[in-house]
């Protein structure tokens, strides 16, 4: 299958505004590189102390934001929409750059080989590794690494919103908890509970083509006795229920969600929450101390928020 790739220039500081106008404007995923993220190989730690040291300075100048949209009847109007949106964002906004927006086609397996110009083994959580099939690591005693490929699904752990999730996951699973993981992607935060030492997992993701490469990852890091990848959406015709529910999706969701997601927890378990833009944060707080939860944290990472509540009836 032929997909349409997006490459929009723009700053650091704009980075995560225009992957979310992206997203909301119907992008299968995104991913951003810039040269920021990369530690400084002269200041090695860790696990970074595997980096080429010449990487910083074979990246673009720009930050690139990709986005990936399926040639569908209705690209062309998406694809005005994302104009105009881009517009609005650098009328008197400097902060953004050029916003120069470049397209192309690609394929499935030019998809998968974006990723591996860029993406090393790094610490997700305080003992939690991610680390491509394709890379060596060297981990410390303690540490605990998941080992995947992101393929189309996307949820390559990368992202601000999920290593906030993982670290949250590994504050709060203290052994056997049963946890439920919604919008699972490529299933990192289903593995993490599992490598953390939940109970037992269900991973639950509408889109197939996720569904598929999270049940690939979990066999490959040999925990599909815990884990069990299912399709669907968790509100309908599934009636488990968990100590511990975790959702990296978007805003919108979580809200919608928020109340009747509560079935689906035991009375005083937890839910943790990202994907939340920082701006929408206190919709998000609202929707969820209405449902009713009780806020346990409330963390931030970059411009994206995520929030770890208790059921509270």
């Amino acid at each position: 299958m032929d997909w349409i790739e997006l490459i929009i220039h723009t700053t650091t500081e704009g980075s995560d505004e225009v992957s979310s106008l992206l997203m909301e404007a119907g992008a299968s995923g995104t991913m951003i590189e810039d040269r920021a993220d990369i530690p400084d190989p002269a200041k090695p730690h860790g696990i970074w102390e595997i980096i080429d040291p010449n990487l910083p300075d074979s990246m673009p100048e720009d930050v690139l934001v990709h986005a990936w949209l399926e040639p569908a009847d209705s690209f062309p109007v998406r694809l005005e929409q994302i104009r105009s949106a881009l517009a609005l964002l650098s009328a008197g906004e400097s902060r953004f750059g050029s916003l120069r927006l470049e397209t192309r086609s690609v394929n499935d397996e030019a998809w998968k080989d974006v990723w591996k110009k860029y993406y090393k083994p790094f610490h997700a959580s305080r003992h939690l590794i991610i680390k491509p099939t394709w890379e060596e690591c060297t981990p410390e005693p303690e540490d605990k690494i998941i080992e995947i490929d992101p393929g189309m699904a996307f949820g390559s752990g990368t992202h601000e919103t999920t290593s906030m999730c993982l670290s949250l996951l590994e504050d709060v699973i203290e052994g056997g908890e049963s946890v439920i993981d919604v919008g699972t992607g490529s299933g990192i935060l289903a593995i993490g509970a599992a490598l953390f030492g939940a109970g037992n997992v269900l991973a639950i993701d509408i889109d197939p083509d996720a569904v598929r490469v999270a049940d690939e990852n979990v066999k490959h890091n040999r925990v599909n006795g815990i884990v069990a990848v299912r399709q669907g959406n968790l509100l309908d015709h599934v009636d488990t229920v968990c100590d511990i529910c975790v959702a990296n999706i978007i805003s919108d969701v979580i809200i919608a969600f928020a109340a009747p997601l509560k079935e689906h927890i035991k009375p005083g378990g937890l839910f943790i929450c990202s994907g939340i833009v920082s701006s929408r944060a206190e919709e998000v707080r609202k929707a969820l101390e209405s449902a009713p939860y009780e806020i346990l944290r409330h963390e931030k990472k970059g411009e994206w928020t995520a929030f770890l509540a208790r059921r509270n009836d």
